[in-house]
């Protein structure tokens, strides 16, 4: 426990320097900005004739830069980690796309050239799975999950972008080897064992990648990109990363049918943007992280996927994609899956709030069984200065392994349904980083013969308080 307060308390530290740090360089460059040099008593000083600008928000994909004049030398280099043609509230994780509508919450410097960001999430919650005790598989926890990433971006030449990035998560101190509870889940391996009913932790390093991205014209990108850890062109933003889960501490239970790729051991990705689409192809390693959280992976390069993105206005994201995983269970040797998943993301902001829903379709059909199991998804998320109401909407098939049921119940599929319900409010909106004490229900509806073992509606609730960056307040 010391060795986790510890933890928080220098991550929280670590971002309120760095959004104090943030906002001096913001007051510094006002002041410079606002405050004229003083050449002489009673100096008459003519009136310039006011010249028409272009809106502060129009991008010029040219430079890659907000075409904001009042800016002057104060402009912060505001492309795509992967496209000096696009703006940067399109990254989303891997080389995924959100809406360019999409809210920002870090924290960033730079100037034409260049920029870092960092920005991360940390929930401080009590995790309690099946209130009522109506079945056997429910438990409780306090714990901690978190992620924190940095990205450097510079343009290189007149053509050039290169990006790097590196995320990290303590969820091996702060949430346990085993996971935190939740009723449902499964994936990945503790002890040799199949993890079920919880969630796995993440690595402690979950993504390190670089990457350079060519313009061919303004219309026109040719990205490489690599990572080890990194993300292949496969499935939607990782939960983390959308917008539309901003708020729940909680992985999806489809998690591993729709975007449970976003951390693996070796993946190089090509892609190419043409306007609104982009085609991306990527060879990776299948096999999903092993309990060593500390460790890197050895990476194998035996999988392959591709994915076909577009975003027809600044409001929605759609992508297609399908990936061939080489025996991505430990515990499944000899099993391959073929992964395919669609998605629509929408994000609307109005002044100070924000409404974004995401729509996923996942399905796995393992090889050589040919055995499929869907999963559907729906979030939704209503942002407000200082407070939000979110939701999400569950529907996933399980295999009895899954839910290590195969020996009581035989080898067939399960359909599961879960609702979850949640309101956040912002306890200290003048903070440099945002406050917020949360709560959230889940109310899970199982297979009628998996009712013996969990109860007929199992309930999962949640007391949270989360630390995070401020939005981002675009030029």
């Amino acid at each position: 426990m010391k060795k986790l307060l510890l933890l928080l308390v220098s991550a929280s530290f670590g971002l309120i320097s760095i959004a104090q740090e943030h906002h001096h360089h913001a007051d510094t460059a006002a002041t410079r900005t606002d405050s004229p040099k003083k050449s002489g008593k009673n100096k008459k000083v003519s009136s310039p004739v006011k010249k028409q600008q272009p809106a502060p928000d129009k991008f010029n994909a040219d430079t890659a830069m907000p075409m904001d004049h009042n800016h002057g030398q104060d402009s912060v280099l505001m492309a795509h980690a992967y496209s000096r043609n696009l703006p940067m509230s399109r990254n989303g994780s891997g080389t995924g796309w959100l809406p360019d509508a999409s809210p920002m919450y870090m924290y960033m410097q730079g100037n034409k050239t260049s920029n870092w960001m960092v920005h991360g999430n940390i929930f401080l919650r009590y995790n309690k799975q099946d209130v009522f005790g109506k079945g056997s598989r429910g438990d409780a926890k306090i714990d901690v999950p978190n992620w924190f990433m940095g990205m450097y971006n510079r343009l290189v030449g007149s053509k050039g972008l290169f990006n790097a990035t590196a995320m990290i998560s303590f969820d091996p101190l702060t949430v346990g080897e085993k996971g935190y509870p939740l009723l449902f889940q499964s994936g990945e391996t503790y002890n040799g064992n199949r993890l079920v009913d919880r969630q796995h932790p993440h690595d402690l390093i979950s993504g390190l990648s670089l990457a350079y991205t060519h313009m061919i014209n303004k219309d026109v990108d040719i990205t490489g990109y690599f990572g080890y850890p990194g993300e292949p062109a496969l499935g939607p933003v990782a939960f983390m990363h959308r917008i539309s889960a901003l708020n729940n501490p909680d992985a999806v239970l489809g998690h591993h049918w729709q975007d449970a790729t976003h951390i693996v051991f070796g993946v190089g990705t090509l892609g190419v943007r043409i306007k609104k689409f982009k085609l991306e192809g990527s060879i990776f390693t299948g096999r999903e992280p092993d309990e060593d959280r500390y460790n890197f992976d050895k990476p194998r390069f035996d999988s392959y996927s591709y994915r076909l993105s577009y975003n027809p206005s600044s409001e929605w994201s759609i992508q297609v994609s399908q990936g061939f995983l080489h025996e991505p269970e430990l515990v499944e040797p000899g099993i391959d899956v073929t992964r395919t998943s669609a998605s629509v993301i929408r994000s609307r902001s109005l002044r100070t709030i924000n409404w974004s829903q995401t729509l996923v379709w996942g399905m796995n059909n393992k090889n050589p069984h040919q055995s499929r199991e869907h999963s559907i998804l729906f979030e939704n998320n209503l942002q407000f200065a200082k407070q939000a109401f979110y939701g999400r909407y569950e529907f996933i098939q399980k295999a009895a392994e899954e839910l290590d049921l195969a020996s009581s119940l035989g080898h067939r599929n399960f359909n599961i349904h879960a609702a979850t319900i949640g309101y956040n409010h912002n306890i200290a909106p003048a903070a440099p980083i945002e406050i917020i004490l949360g709560v959230q229900g889940t109310l899970n509806f199982p297979d009628r013969e998996l009712k013996r073992i969990y109860g007929s509606a199992p309930v999962g609730l949640e007391i949270y308080l989360q630390l995070r960056p401020r939005r981002h307040q675009r030029p």
